[in-house]
């Protein structure tokens, strides 16, 4: 990761810069190649060369169409052969309230006005049928931005002739089809434009000069926060805190200070910051994020800390707590490993440059805000588009719990001396069927969210996992596992397809959260039977190394496969004859029907 495309960022610098950052980016290794058209209402150049570095910077190489000045609807609802030959992975819609073709009149009917709102939706709202229809990708469609000028004064707000009130109204019409339609995603330029404040945003020498629908300055915060939504469909996220304590979640130091004189609470402003921000992570904590500390302290001070009557965040909201003298970076590394999570999967919050410097050069891949002031800490960490929301499903309301219970479970091992009965213990069920309409979400989010255990790193949307499940030419499973702590939910996923006698796995990932407890051989056992059950007398497996997924280089083997070939990139193919029949693997995991 580029430092200098990590919020917050020097705009002028990135505009001056973005030829020799764009050299510097096309050579890392393992760039995730992704198709993406934009098609604008107002010109665009700039933005495909923002969006390309803040992707190329999340590792996804992009490969664009653009559209014409201004062509982004005939693009959309007439032939085209270019953007058909690009097949787009994700259809990004840039258009801005320049695009609305009409506003509403002083002398207009409330019916007049109701049927002109319905005109500028439904152009919109076929145009994204269609663009359905023909590519099925997921589609990024900007809201409106405010107009620069109120005719009406703080009547445009309310008044239905004001600009304002239509704008809002027409957005609402946008939430509603998003609310409406999966892989369909609003791209808030409405709050982009008052964040970064809207007079400057619509400086109007950009428009009549050059046709930009927004100032120079503002176009990398645009490109940046499409970059988040796109990084997000491709599982680009991060996923948990590692969080300091002194001067970070609260005032002061612990150890020295008492707890008594920690700055929380609300009888100074400086306790307020802290508060709130304490709050914000609790909200993200329900949103799944998983919170973590890592601190240089005495442990019982930390706890003692974290216990605060005035705090919002108590011991019980962290996962793992490691407040101890030894180096910030070694947890943070200890930290990964015991969540089985990629040490990129973290964001590091400290008050203390030399800190953040030390993770950044002993860690590679840990996001690191800079943290200057707590009164901007919750500015910084929202604006950064760490955790950028595309898909939300339940199993994410339990994620906190579900790896508290894995920790419940590590303990647990610790006491016996005999892994498979360790496993026994642990009374697993598993739900392994077909996908089903309930599941579908969760299974797509998956495909794009697991990297380490993950054979071939195929991505799917949730469209083509809907495709893939009607496909009688397929096999499909998903795999559920609970335990007598608690239930991990979908967990494990395989695609196969049918070719001839045999069955070509192009998908088997799993959840890293549930590792070395058998699932996989529970997986193996019903896939087996599946293709028995179709008369298919050999499955074939495939294993594409990338820098993530070494864990699994041996996977098949230990499933009882035969390597048939491997090429010069480490690329192998595997084989399982099972015309004389399959050995079940299984011994510790009870199978629901």
């Amino acid at each position: 990761m580029r430092k200098e495309l990590e919020y917050p960022f020097d705009s002028q610098y990135l505009l001056r810069k973005k030829r020799s950052l764009r050299r510097e980016l096309l050579e890392q290794e393992n760039l995730l190649e992704k198709h993406i058209a934009i098609l604008g209402g107002s010109t665009t150049s700039d933005i495909k060369d923002m969006l390309e570095l803040f992707l190329l910077n999340y590792g996804i190489r992009p490969v664009f169409y653009e559209s014409e000045y201004g062509q982004y609807w005939q693009d959309a609802m007439f032939p085209n052969q270019e953007l058909e030959a690009l097949a787009p992975d994700v259809i990004y819609v840039h258009t801005t309230n320049r695009n609305i073709t009409a506003w509403p009149e002083p002398s207009d009917t409330p019916e007049q006005v109701d049927a002109l709102l319905e005109r500028e939706y439904g152009r919109f709202a076929a145009m994204w049928d269609r663009l359905r229809e023909s590519y099925k990708c997921p589609i990024i469609q900007n809201n409106f931005e405010y107009p620069f000028f109120r005719l009406m004064g703080n009547q445009d707000a309310s008044n239905i002739h004001g600009r304002v009130n239509f704008v809002t109204r027409l957005n609402m019409k946008f939430y509603e089809y998003a609310q409406s339609h999966d892989e369909f995603y609003i791209h808030d330029i409405n709050y982009l434009a008052a964040d970064y404040g809207l007079e400057k945003w619509s400086d109007q020498f950009y428009w009549h000069m050059y046709k930009y629908a927004m100032c120079l300055d503002a176009i990398p915060r645009l490109a940046f926060s499409v970059s988040n939504i796109i990084k997000s469909l491709y599982g680009k996220n991060k996923k948990a805190f590692a969080l300091d304590l002194d001067n970070t979640l609260w005032g002061g130091i612990v150890g020295d200070d008492g707890v008594e004189n920690l700055a929380l609470g609300q009888e100074t402003s400086m306790g307020q910051a802290y508060t709130e921000f304490q709050a914000y992570l609790k909200e993200l904590k329900k949103l799944g994020i998983l919170l973590n500390v890592d601190s240089k302290n005495d442990h019982d001070n930390a706890i003692a800390g974290l216990n605060h009557p005035d705090g919002a965040l108590k011991p019980e909201d962290f996962i793992v707590i490691k407040a101890n003298w030894d180096p910030k970076s070694v947890n943070l590394a200890q930290m990964a490993q015991e969540l089985t999570l990629l040490p990129e999967s973290f964001v590091f919050v400290d008050d203390n440059p030399a800190e953040r410097e030390i993770i950044r050069q002993q860690v590679p891949g840990v996001a690191i805000p800079p943290m200057e002031k707590v009164e901007h800490y919750i500015n910084v960490i929202d604006r950064s588009g760490f955790f950028e929301l595309t898909k939300f499903t339940k199993d994410d309301l339990k994620r906190n719990e579900q790896y508290k219970e894995n920790v419940a479970r590590a303990e647990l091992q610790a006491s016996f001396a005999n892994y498979e009965d360790y496993l026994l213990s642990l009374d697993m069920t598993a739900v392994i069927k077909p996908f089903e309409p309930l599941y579908m979400a969760r299974i797509a989010q998956l495909t794009n969210k697991s990297n380490q255990f993950n054979l071939t790193t195929r991505r799917y949307t949730q469209e083509e996992i809907e495709q893939t499940a009607a496909d009688g030419g397929c096999i499909t499973l998903y795999g559920k596992l609970a335990d007598r702590f608690g239930d991990n939910g979908v967990v494990t996923v395989v695609i196969g397809k049918v070719e001839g006698e045999r069955l070509d796995i192009l998908l088997w990932l799993m959840s890293c959260r549930v590792l070395k407890r058998d699932m996989e051989y529970a997986m193996m056992d019903v896939l087996a039977e599946k293709c028995r059950e179709r008369g298919l007398k050999e499955i074939r497996g495939y294993y594409y190394p990338t820098a993530k997924n070494g864990m699994v280089k041996g996977f098949y083997a230990l499933q009882g496969f035969g390597k048939i070939s491997e090429d010069e990139a480490g690329n192998t193919v595997w084989k399982l004859d099972i015309s004389q029949g399959y050995e079940k693997k299984n011994h510790v995991i009870k199978i629901e029907e």
